[in-house]
């Protein structure tokens, strides 16, 4: 028989019914006791045989992962970064959780362990491998130091990655407001956003550097040096366009993403392939205008 202490009825009586759910349509589930009072959960021998053990196990895993994990990351954005109100924790942690599922390569980077889930496999293997009985606090500051140890790293990137992007939406609202009090210099723009970034006019007439940068509202410039772009966000907060044509082989690109964010309705994502389509049009066009 084996005993699992914790630390309270909460934990116990969820851990119980995560072992319920591995064990259901199991006869054999009726050998499982809770005792809330004490918050103690026993085992008895007939849960350990094979083909049971594995199912409490893998019952133990979820509970670590899906239960406690959410708990201990709460508690050291809480007590380590003092990060009281819960949306901002959420904020934080859906942005751990994607550098756990594999969708942040950006920032997995940093880290230099990504694949926790034999820390915790192992830990488990060891405590039910003699079948004793435990306390679930002890199994967490011994068995699980180092994996605890992993997860305040993967919330220290997040909280880095969150700061930046909250730092990101103020620029980006600041901006919009800049933007709002601008008269549009030019009907439209055409962006085209390989290696670098080229301007065209209505007419897909190119705009040279030396032309943008006369254009460059200085206020700009001098009042936010470090965040604005000389070479395509100034020259498009500057003219403040109705409309942007963007053509691009990469809509997700961190430019393309910055300019919708701050013009929004006014930009028009295209094709990379389309802008030479159109100009090609256009040349037809002007050179059947000076024949007729």
């Amino acid at each position: 028989m084996v005993e699992i202490i914790f630390q309270n009825r909460v934990d116990a009586i969820r851990f119980f019914n995560y072992l319920q759910k591995w064990l259901n349509n199991d006869p054999d589930y009726e050998n499982i006791l809770l005792i809330e009072d004490r918050h103690i959960v026993k085992l008895f021998n007939s849960c350990f045989t094979n083909d049971k053990q594995d199912a409490v196990k893998n019952a133990f895993y979820e509970f670590v992962t899906n239960i406690k994990r959410d708990d201990w990351l709460r508690d050291i954005l809480r007590n380590h970064y003092y990060f009281e109100d819960i949306e901002e924790q959420q904020q934080i942690l859906e942005i751990l959780y994607s550098i756990m599922d594999g969708q942040r390569e950006d920032l997995s980077v940093f880290l230099k362990e990504t694949n926790l889930d034999p820390v915790v496999r192992e830990a488990i293997d060891h405590v039910f491998r003699d079948n004793v009985s435990f306390s679930f606090d002890s199994f967490l500051k011994f068995r699980l130091r180092s994996y605890l140890q992993l997860l305040e790293n993967y919330v220290e990137i997040s909280i880095d990655e969150y700061k930046l992007e909250q730092e990101y939406q103020m620029f980006v609202h600041m901006l919009r407001e800049f933007l709002a009090d601008r008269e549009p210099k030019r009907r439209e723009l055409h962006l085209l956003l390989d290696d670098d970034i080229t301007f065209y006019d209505e007419q897909f007439v190119e705009i040279k550097r030396g032309e943008l940068a006369k254009m460059i509202d200085r206020k700009l410039l001098v009042n936010h040096p470090v965040y604005i772009d000389s070479a395509s966000i100034a020259p498009l907060l500057s003219l403040a366009p109705t409309k942007i044509f963007l053509y691009t082989k990469n809509a997700e690109a961190p430019l393309v993403r910055t300019i919708k964010n701050i013009f929004e309705e006014r930009v028009m994502i295209k094709s990379y392939q389309a802008l030479r389509e159109l100009r090609n049009s256009n040349t037809d066009n002007t050179s059947n205008e000076k024949q007729a």
